[in-house]
């Protein structure tokens, strides 16, 4: 079965549960209208299900061929990708002033997911070109604007983002990349960096690459690392001295090319600074963020096409003489799915609302709210969507029985593709430990309580509503804002213990949990109020509410009981 965008779906979670409607009817994002909106998803979900699509199988089994430093992409790619960035798809939520069109980060973010739901080896590398576009445009110099943003942002070049070194790992700190000032202003850059996604590929005639290096006269660690834009080909046409050494042979997404890159092998690859010298991290940080959102949608999307494929198969596939979606095992793991992929979906568009709420605002205590807001929410998103990405596509395989373990289904590929998710872009044990001890504590805690303080609000609005068929929702949801509630209140006092940093997986979850039920309940709130999908939406948020939510509670007591088992556990690790 191939994927067909799930288009009503994604408004309505974009519009009701993330807050869309509301900042369009408050003219946060000028005159831009409801119809737009649905128009653009609409189109996108075409382009999505009808052309990237039906590469997802043929890119899986074809790779990414590497030969004298260059890589071939699938049959199809190059032109798929060609008739998408001629579409505008690249430069949607992009600067106006260098050929974008400033749609919303949120209606990017839906779009990020039907290109990823499509293709998660397609999506993947137009997400790093947005977060260079980012990067370049808050803090490279008018020529380097100039140079490269029209074109990056229109999709004719590609960017990629490059960190990690072999010896570094998630320690950025410890790069040992070199940058040399050079006498003409540019510097020259040696060393190499590995997983570097989109390093080398044949879809555009230049690729820019964002590289972190160090000075000769930096401090130590990552306060002293500089960021630098380090163009394939040079303004002349002359090749600069970056090259691809090798690429990865990976568990999934094999259409995406993986890089080994190497600069310097003739006395360094020209680049140029973006921003401060020994203040890379700040300019990267910037594309991680986006970056980050990016890949927690990637998780929502593996999840909706595995989702989708497990309930068509139910469907058809009989035992016993019936179809396997009447028994209750399999309903209960066709719920799951569907209530974990409307949660992730719902906190990862909320993310992106309020991440333009912090650009758009009108006032300056506005856009500092939506900030830390968005920043309390991007490592909760990415890390709860990238892991029930992993549990859907696995509950895919089971629906599927033995054929799920069998390539030709398709539904092994969506669980190998969705395992790199929770790697990518900041592993999702250092999302819950930046949630933990950095995002929580925003405000002096007040960023988190206030979050928590709106998810009382729809609760209680549940419990008013006195619909029968919400059952026990308000109860188990005002149990899991109870949990969440007090396991915040308790990590606030821990500081950076190593308390705190030991429930910090457990919290992230159970904030998802209570988030993420909260949201499906609001929804189903709306769809009773205009009728639309009602019996649906609220069977979906009581499912979710009466048979995962109810996990909040272990889950409490994990991150406020658990901690010494995990510490004095030594012994067990002999």
């Amino acid at each position: 079965m191939t994927y067909r965008a799930p288009v009503a779906d994604i408004a309505f979670a974009l519009k009701h549960a993330a807050g869309l409607k509301a900042a369009l009817d408050e003219g946060l994002y000028g005159d831009l209208d409801e119809a737009t909106v649905d128009s653009v998803i609409e189109e996108a979900g075409k382009f999505a299900s009808d052309v990237i699509a039906p590469l997802n199988a043929v890119g899986d089994k074809f790779g990414t061929p590497f030969k004298d430093g260059n890589v071939t992409t699938p049959p199809g790619w190059k032109e798929a990708y060609t008739a998408w960035a001629a579409a505008g798809w690249n430069g949607l939520a992009s600067p106006a002033d260098f050929g974008g069109q400033e749609l919303p980060h949120a209606v990017n973010a839906a779009c990020i997911e039907m290109w990823n739901a499509a293709s998660m080896a397609f999506g993947i590398g137009p997400v790093l070109t947005m977060a260079a576009v980012d990067a370049l445009h808050a803090y490279g110099s008018d020529a380097l604007k100039q140079q490269y943003l029209e074109k990056l942002i229109s999709g004719e070049w590609m960017g990629t983002m490059q960190l990690t070194e072999p010896q570094a790992g998630s320690d950025v700190g410890a790069l040992r990349t070199k940058a040399e000032r050079a006498s003409d202003g540019t510097y020259r850059i040696t060393g190499s960096k590995i997983f570097i996604t989109y390093g080398e590929h044949d879809l555009t005639d230049n690729i820019i690459h964002f590289v972190l290096a160090r000075l000769p006269d930096a401090p130590p660690g990552t306060k002293g690392i500089s960021l630098f834009l380090v163009p394939k080909f040079m303004p002349d046409g002359s090749r600069n001295d970056v090259r691809a050494h090798s690429i990865e042979h990976k568990m999934g997404i094999h259409a995406s090319p993986t890089c080994t890159m190497v600069y310097g092998d003739k006395g360094g690859a020209i680049g140029w600074l973006i921003g401060q010298e020994h203040k890379g991290m700040l300019c990267m940080f910037t594309m991680m963020n986006r970056a980050r959102l990016a890949v927690a949608l990637q998780g929502v999307a593996i999840a909706d096409r595995a989702l989708q494929q497990a309930w068509a198969y139910a469907r058809e596939r009989k035992q016993m003489g019936k179809a396997i979606i009447d028994y209750p095992d399999v309903k209960r793991m066709l719920l799951t799915m569907r209530g974990l992929t409307g949660a992730a979906r719902a906190i990862s568009y909320a993310t992106g609302v309020a991440l333009d709420r912090s650009i758009r605002a009108k006032d300056e205590g506005a856009r500092q709210k939506a900030h830390e807001l968005a920043s309390l929410l991007t490592p909760v998103a990415k890390a709860f969507s990238t892991d029930i990405g992993i549990e859907v596509a696995s509950l895919g395989v089971q629906v599927h029985g033995g054929m799920g373990f069998i390539e030709e289904t398709g539904a092994a590929q969506h669980y190998r593709d969705a395992r790199i998710a929770a790697i990518y872009e900041g592993t999702n044990g250092i999302q819950a430990i930046d949630l933990v001890t950095r995002k929580v504590p925003l405000d002096n805690g007040n960023t988190v309580a206030g979050y928590i303080a709106s998810l009382r609000k729809t609760v209680d609005q549940v419990k008013a509503s006195n619909a029968p068929a919400f059952g026990d929702t308000a109860a188990r949801l005002t149990e899991a804002v109870d949990s969440l509630e007090r396991a915040t209140q308790w990590l606030l006092k821990q500081k950076n213990s190593s308390e705190a940093l030991a429930g910090a997986t457990p919290y992230l979850r159970l904030f998802g949990h209570a988030a993420g039920g909260v949201m499906l309940a609001e929804q189903a709130l709306i769809a009773l109020r205009q009728n639309d999908d009602a019996a649906s939406r609220t069977a979906l948020a009581r499912f979710f509410a009466e048979n995962i939510a109810v996990a909040s509670s272990g889950l409490e007591r994990s991150v406020t009981e658990g901690a010494q088992s995990i510490t004095d556990a030594e012994a067990a690790l002999q």
